[in-house]
């Protein structure tokens, strides 16, 4: 090699790892099981997606240093090649790498982190980065309802037929490959399609973080819950009936399960004098984490003297994962975001049970192509 080569090898730019997205699910002996998801980009830089819930946007170092936490280097061998290629010491890079992993572990093992995004661990604006992909995908089954549902909580004549089983895995294994680590099952009710704990399965396989959303009835039922934990279910909500007692069995056993359970009200004129009694109830039942709308923009007072009532019995409010199809995103409502600002169409996607794809629930005017029909690309570009 000559001595302009030997210069010119020397002053190249580093040359990327490879795009694509790579996944850590901690041991089954880990005290506070996490998952990470890492998304790296042509360029070098990446995304980090801790347990679905928090995303840090990576340089090119940080992004490296995530793909060998991720791939399980040796921190000495992790050190060896990012010297290498970084042309620093070894000591400063193994320095480095190792501050970054604690740092990491410790914000991974964390569950009460919010849901937004962060830049070199430092805050931005939740939904303001630029994403190659949505984070997550909102999958609409069915909009059957069981008997005696509210027909408010799905647009039965929105569609004329759902999605196979075939189908459903098709868009899981889609989302995937484009680098969407996380997906929710919601409806209508989810739990009356047979296959759910088997479109579950393929989701865990993937390595896909899974949700449900859900009336709760079924889980009643030990056995089905069971079915739905050992399929590798990661976080439920049971959505509250607004006009009727909770399924307070139900609730018991999700509470018992080995699962991050959220529940879901929907503040209405019919409920408001007893909704600060229900939280009680629910708290003391063991539910920690909770989610709040409201059935109309007349309710806003009250909505937030419940959200400050729940904040002092010390329970979690949490806005960043879907609510009923009849309910209104409680930030929206509370902020009067448009669903740009709020991440609908660019940090997720809601895919209704005949495969259309909408920027968020409810936006049935801005279909952005079918799932099943359309080249991926087509619907990304919408």
């Amino acid at each position: 090699m000559s001595i302009l080569d030997r210069i010119k090898e020397r002053f190249s730019p580093v040359k990327a790892l490879p795009e694509g997205v790579y996944h850590l699910q901690s041991p089954i002996e880990e005290n506070k099981p996490f998952r990470l998801h890492l998304r790296l980009h042509k360029n070098g830089t990446g995304i980090l997606i801790l347990n679905a819930a928090t995303v840090m946007h990576l340089n090119p170092t940080a992004a490296e240093f995530a793909y060998h936490l991720i791939k399980g280097s040796e921190p000495l061998a992790a050190a060896k090649t990012i010297s290498a290629r970084y042309r620093i010491k070894i000591s400063q890079a193994l320095e480095d790498y190792a501050d970054f992993v604690e740092r990491i572990l410790n914000l991974a093992r964390t569950t009460d982190l919010d849901p937004v995004s962060v830049l070199n661990f430092e805050r931005v604006p939740p939904n303001s980065a630029d994403l190659t992909a949505p984070l997550r995908l909102d999958c609409a089954l069915t909009y059957r309802l069981p008997d005696g549902g509210d027909p408010l909580n799905a647009p039965l004549k929105r569609v004329d037929r759902e999605l196979s089983t075939a189908e459903w895995k098709a868009v899981i294994d889609t989302a995937w490959a484009n680098g969407i680590p996380h997906i929710v099952f919601t409806g209508g009710e989810a739990t009356l399609r047979e296959d759910l704990p088997e479109l579950i399965s393929c989701a865990e396989k993937n390595g896909q973080v899974t949700g449900l959303l859900t009336d709760g009835m079924k889980l009643a039922d030990d056995a089905y819950l069971d079915i739905l934990l050992k399929t590798g279910l990661d976080h439920l909500m049971i959505v509250l009936p607004t006009n009727a007692d909770p399924d307070w069995p139900a609730i018991q056993n999700a509470v018992k399960a080995d699962i991050f359970l959220a529940v879901h009200f929907t503040l209405s004129p019919h409920n408001v004098t007893g909704s600060q009694a229900l939280m009680d109830k629910l708290s003391q039942a063991g539910v920690q984490a909770v989610s709040l709308s409201m059935s109309d923009m007349t309710l806003q007072q009250q909505l937030s003297n419940l959200q400050d009532h729940v904040a002092g019995i010390n329970m979690r409010l949490v806005s960043d994962l879907p609510v009923p199809y009849s309910a209104a995103h409680p930030v929206a409502l509370e902020t009067a975001q448009d669903h740009e600002s709020d991440g609908a169409g660019k940090t997720r996607l809601y895919i209704e049970p005949d495969g259309d794809v909408l920027p968020s629930q409810g936006l049935s005017d801005q279909i952005m192509g079918n799932i099943i029909r359309d080249p991926w690309h087509k619907i990304s570009n919408t």
